[in-house]
């Protein structure tokens, strides 16, 4: 299949269908179109033609339309349609991506779209996930799945299945509950079909299932689906009873969020913000860190005319000053990625001191390797081996150091419950830039005997 590509001139033509009302143009187009690219196009249009293209198509195209929208734009549209088209939307969706939608809308008009739901089961199972906290396993999950008992026999539990897999939209696995619908384990699709029709389910299932709490962090499910390449995990309540799995598709979802979100940090945004977020949002996520830049040039320059009377006798080392902060900041800003990554995947292994020992040796043979290319560098360039061996030795320091904090403030900060993503950005280069221009000219002061 060709992959979609959105342009304008596509845009253009939509648009001109659309204000022609040639319908039937639409949605044969539409038709054609993947639910996720509709939603590219939807996003691209106005408010009215957005409406108006959601109404045309049919409801169960729409629906899975609606959850790959941006936020700000199903927000509008919903807006504009009646409590009984948005419970008709809401039928198609599974209860989890039915749930999120909800908690969308107005708290008004809730109740009133939940009371138009006909399938009175979905209707249930979407307002008991509302209770749950969005950022948890339970907000996460979705009610439709596959159980049988341990009781059961075969035959009954092939006949219940074919029941319950109507409401399912893809099949990963055969839960087994026992009286208490308390999970016990899993049933295997070869095992149940090689059994006799007659064995009871107890003789059949298999006992070791992964599973999560309803109030576990989306990271930490993220984690466990990863690391056993699960496509799909159920969930249980405090007392074990299944209440409903999570899939892989909302697991991607989470580690795409969570990247980003890492990512803004790392390139000091507090805030989870786009690009088309307006100004305001966008000055107040980006201010906080800019301003931590400022203080920490303040804090250099402060250093720097300390020893303004050194600088002033050998003025050399005042161009070798963005060198040192440059790679002050680059080497923290290295360290620190390495460890919040190894944090993140969980695969972190040893003691703070052993990292921090290794990171140390690490610097000291970076640096001993530059600090070599410097040397020579600023000999044959001026000519002067005490000024060059001051700037090297201080390079070599300034490495160590900067290597030391980028794996020390990330380990710290996890240990207190802190995101460590935080040490990767602004807040690791403003501090090795302090540090590495007070010992800069500190060393420089003691070698050179100033």
């Amino acid at each position: 299949m060709t992959p979609f590509k959105l342009t304008d001139e596509l845009i253009a033509e939509i648009e001109q269908l659309i204000e022609n009302r040639q319908n039937d143009s639409l949605r044969s187009m539409m038709e054609e179109v993947h639910y996720a690219d509709v939603a590219e196009i939807i996003n691209e249009l106005n408010e009215d033609e957005a409406t108006y293209l959601i109404k045309l198509l049919d409801s169960e195209k729409t629906s899975d339309v609606l959850t790959e929208l941006d936020e700000d734009v199903r927000e509008a549209i919903l807006s504009n349609l009646s409590s009984r088209e948005i419970a008709g939307e809401l039928e198609e969706l599974d209860t989890d991506d039915a749930a999120d939608i909800v908690a969308e809308l107005p708290k008004e008009i809730v109740q009133e779209v939940i009371s138009k739901i006909s399938d009175r089961d979905h209707a249930r199972h979407i307002v008991d996930l509302l209770r749950y906290d969005e950022n948890s396993a339970g907000g996460l999950m979705a009610k439709e799945l596959v159980k049988v008992y341990d009781n059961w026999s075969v035959l009954t539990c092939v006949k219940e299945m074919r029941h319950q897999a109507e409401n399912v939209t893809r099949v990963h696995s055969i839960y087994v509950v026992n009286d208490q619908d308390i999970l016990i384990g899993r049933l295997s699709l070869k095992d149940l079909l090689t059994a006799s029709t007659r064995s009871p389910i107890r003789d059949v299932y298999i006992s070791q299932v992964d599973s999560v709490n309803v109030n576990e962090k989306p990271e930490e499910v993220a984690k466990i689906m990863s690391k056993y390449d699960l496509e799909a995990i159920p969930v249980v309540d405090e007392i074990g009873r299944l209440v409903g799995r999570i899939t892989i598709d909302d697991i991607v979802d989470v580690i795409r969020e969570e990247a980003d979100k890492d990512y803004q940090m790392a390139a000091g945004i507090s805030q989870d913000v786009e690009a088309d977020d307006s100004i305001w949002d966008l000055t107040r996520a980006r201010l906080p860190w800019l301003f931590l830049g400022l203080i920490g040039g303040l804090g250099a320059a402060a250093i720097m005319g300390g020893f303004e009377e050194m600088i002033a006798r050998h003025a050399i080392l005042f161009f070798f000053t963005p060198l040192i902060a440059a790679m002050a900041g680059n080497v923290g800003v290295q360290s620190s990625a390495i460890i919040v990554q190894g944090l993140a995947n969980d695969d972190l292994k040893g003691s703070i001191g052993n990292r921090l020992v290794k990171e140390m040796l690490l610097a000291m043979l970076n640096g001993f390797i530059l600090a070599v290319v410097l040397l020579l560098f600023t000999w044959v360039w001026k000519g002067n081996f005490p000024t060059a061996l001051a700037i090297s030795i201080s390079l070599i320091t300034v490495i160590v150091v900067a290597g030391i904090i980028g794996t020390f403030i990330p380990l710290f900060l996890h240990k207190r419950g802190i995101d460590p993503a935080i040490a990767t950005g602004p807040f690791i280069t403003t501090s090795n830039d302090i540090f590495g221009i007070l010992i800069y000219f500190w060393i420089a002061r003691v070698v050179l005997g100033i």
